[in-house]
């Protein structure tokens, strides 16, 4: 790259916080008796920040890493190094590229030269002259995972969390030579897993034991002595003492074998992006065409592609749109919840007490006790229930032990702290208790009137409800302020959104407890009014309100259940209904009518299907595709106004619009940030479409509906 071209990238990055590149020298260990082949040269990279700051890749940095890996050819060159290392500060390698400052690149020329700049450090590391390993000592993410594929040799560190190539879920590709290195090095199925399934599952990542199972790291050692190790073993290489096995590496030419399952890779690919985005989204597709195209290409053919499909993307809406729902929202006004109390109100929780041993009921124990390493006590009305549920978390736990998600010695700990009773009475030291019974006004207030006898003034009360009032469920109490909303989404461990609750008499203590609870369990918690069904289910209740009606009205069911499908919604309404059950979506659907009337309509053929013992509307046949049985279809009766796919979804964005207009308008939330950032961590709502509010100001719906967007333009 030119001085030029490098001026011009820097300009674009007056901000960088510089990762700077640190050499050590490091005398090789004697291997088996034999004298040491000679000298590592260790780089660490490490922005001179704490922890609360990954190292980033600004151009700046990028640069710096390029003159002292050229630096260390030199030394290859004379004799002077056998090896050269690079590792990170503690608990990071590197976070890849900063997205905050990419995307401000506007020109398309410069996205281009961004990609390239990385292409041609990270290249170096296969042109030293001298073997190069990269030790992942922890979150390895984007360019940060592939500066360690471009070396010949990686090591992981047990402890070491976060590492993937997220590029498909923030709107780009991998760039840096993540598409080309990584199918050959751990095959296609399971590049596919990395680049794609993980990315547009939750933005799922690798622990290091699991990169290492894929094949991503030639060894693995326990954090404590890492970097010790990792050179012990990089001596044993250069020694000849060590050949990494690599038994998912592809073969170079492909040969029948391993051409065959790059098809079966690509095919599983387009599926996988189909069913997950209805193909609305840009990057995924991108991705796929690479790893397509890429089967046959060279390295340099492979980076050139990544450099111009970077440069494409960069420029497209999408990726801006993702950005902001990622960065702006997820990133930061999920960490710091708007309306949130001080945390120094936030009172200990050293147990938790679940009332119920149902299913909800088990998953809420096993992720107190997982992550908040405290007792946790289920109670429930005989043993049999107690015992089913306190057996249902052990083998949860069992699972998590045979997948090798925790160890042994964690496993033991997380079932002793788990048990149940029959008696509340096993409540009287809890400093939380959640109840997880059915969803009936009268039932949790009679469980909370029972709870506040035995537990302790300080001890926060917190109802899972969905829909039910909180206010109303503190009515009778002695102590109504340590009553919050806690809701959760299913399924519990995997969903990254609470809805935390503050009724009219909650008061601050209460919320800030809530809040340090949700943050150790690792959830993103936004704080809202006492208004019925909340945010997220008050949203897709509208949603899959107007669908419906329009199938009642006479509306095709597969132009109905498609309509929406340009948003690249994670699943169809029709599909949304069996998975949550039409008894429970029609039990909501009556709260919410009684609460908001006509808006949200009642539908007589879901009670029809619902009475016939129903559980949907699709069956699939044979070849995959889906109907619905003649004898379903005859318990329905329909309207003679049919809606074109077109009519039914600027009808849906118009509601939404409405809708989302007068919970603004009633307080619900402070701002329109937070339904977006609801509806992306709760429900699933797409990066690329930037949040759900920023989609309806782009679709006019906003200002037909309300007479304003919702955020300036």
């Amino acid at each position: 790259m030119s001085a030029r071209d490098f001026q011009q990238l820097t300009d674009l990055f007056p901000d960088e916080v510089v990762t700077h590149s640190y050499v050590q020298d490091i005398p090789l260990p004697r291997v088996d008796g034999a004298p040491g082949a000679g000298t590592l040269a260790l780089i660490t990279l490490d922005n001179g920040l704490d922890h609360r700051r990954p190292s980033t890749l600004g151009p700046n940095t990028l640069v710096e890493l390029g003159t002292v890996l050229e630096a260390q050819r030199d030394r290859a060159a004379r004799g002077e190094i056998a090896g050269v290392g690079v590792t990170g500060k503690p608990f990071f390698l590197a976070a890849g590229a900063d997205l905050s400052a990419v995307k401000s690149l506007k020109d398309k020329e410069a996205g281009r030269l961004m990609a390239r700049l990385g292409h041609d450090v990270y290249s170096t590391l296969n042109d030293l002259g001298v073997p190069s390993f990269v030790f992942i000592n922890g979150l390895a993410l984007g360019g940060g995972l592939e500066i360690a594929l471009n070396a010949t040799y990686r090591t992981v560190s047990t402890g070491a969390g976060a590492l993937g190539l997220p590029e498909a879920f923030l709107g780009l590709v991998p760039g840096w030579g993540g598409v080309y290195l990584l199918p050959r090095l751990i095959g296609p199925a399971n590049a596919v897993t990395v680049m794609l399934e993980n990315p547009l599952s939750n933005n799922r990542t690798l622990s290091g034991p699991a990169a290492f199972k894929l094949g991503i790291a030639d060894a693995i050692f326990e954090p404590a002595d890492f970097v010790e190790q990792s050179v012990n073993w990089a001596a044993r290489v250069l020694a000849g003492a060590e050949t990494p096995a690599r038994p998912h590496a592809v073969s170079e030419p492909l040969s029948e074998a391993d051409s065959a399952a790059w098809d079966a890779a690509v095919e599983h690919a387009k599926a996988f992006v189909e069913a997950k985005t209805s193909n609305a989204a840009p990057a995924p597709a991108r991705v796929i065409e690479l790893l397509e195209q890429g089967r046959n290409f060279t390295r340099a053919e492979s980076f050139a592609a990544e450099e111009d499909a970077l440069a494409d993307l960069m420029q497209t809406p999408q990726f801006r749109d993702t950005v902001y729902a990622f960065l702006d929202l997820v990133q930061k006004r999920g960490k710091r919840p708007a309306g949130a109390p001080d945390t120094k109100l936030a009172r200990p929780v050293t147990k938790v007490g679940v009332v119920g041993a149902g299913l909800m009921a088990g998953q809420f124990a096993l992720l107190f006790a997982r992550l908040l390493k405290v007792p946790v006590v289920m109670t429930d009305i005989d043993q049999e229930r107690v015992d089913k549920g306190v057996g249902y978390v052990h083998g949860e736990v069992d699972k998590l032990l045979a997948k090798g998600r925790i160890s042994p010695d964690a496993a033991n700990r997380t079932k002793a702290l788990v048990t149940g009773s029959v008696s509340k009475e096993a409540f009287s030291d809890a400093d939380f208790v959640i109840e997880a019974v059915f969803e009936e006004l009268e039932v949790k207030k009679q469980v909370f009137a029972e709870v506040e006898a035995i537990v302790s003034p300080e001890c926060i009360l917190a109802t899972n409800t969905s829909s039910l009032s909180v206010t109303a469920m503190a009515e009778g109490l002695e102590h109504p302020e340590r009553l919050v909303g806690f809701h959760f989404f299913n399924p519990v461990a995997l969903m990254p959104l609470l809805e935390i609750v503050r009724a009219p008499k909650t008061d601050d203590a209460a919320l800030a407890t809530a809040f340090a609870t949700a943050k150790a369990l690792r959830k993103t918690a936004v704080l809202v009014k006492d208004a019925a069904a909340f945010v997220v289910n008050r949203v897709l209740l509208r949603l899959m309100s107007e669908v419906f009606q329009a199938f009642d009205e006479g509306t095709d069911a597969h132009t109905a259940d498609n309509a929406l499908r340009p948003l690249g919604l994670p699943m169809t309404p029709f599909t949304l209904l069996a998975m949550v059950g039409l008894p429970v979506a029609q039990h909501v659907t009556e709260s919410m009518h009684a609460a908001f009337g006509d808006r949200i309509a009642v539908s007589a053929n879901l009670q029809s299907l619902i009475d016939a013992g129903k559980k949907g509307l699709w069956e699939k046949a044979e070849d995959g595709s889906q109907h619905i049985p003649a004898d379903t279809l005859a318990l329905l009766s329909f309207g003679t106004t049919p809606s074109t796919a077109e009519e039914l979804l600027a009808r849906t964005r118009d509601a939404l619009a409405e809708e989302i207009g007068l919970m603004l308008a009633e307080g619900v939330v402070a701002g329109p940030e937070d339904i977006d950032l609801c509806m992306i961590l709760g429900a699933g709502w797409p990066m690329h479409l930037g949040g759900i509010t920023p989609y309806l100001d782009r679709s006019g719906a906003s200002e037909r509906v309300n007479g304003r967007r919702f955020h300036t333009a």
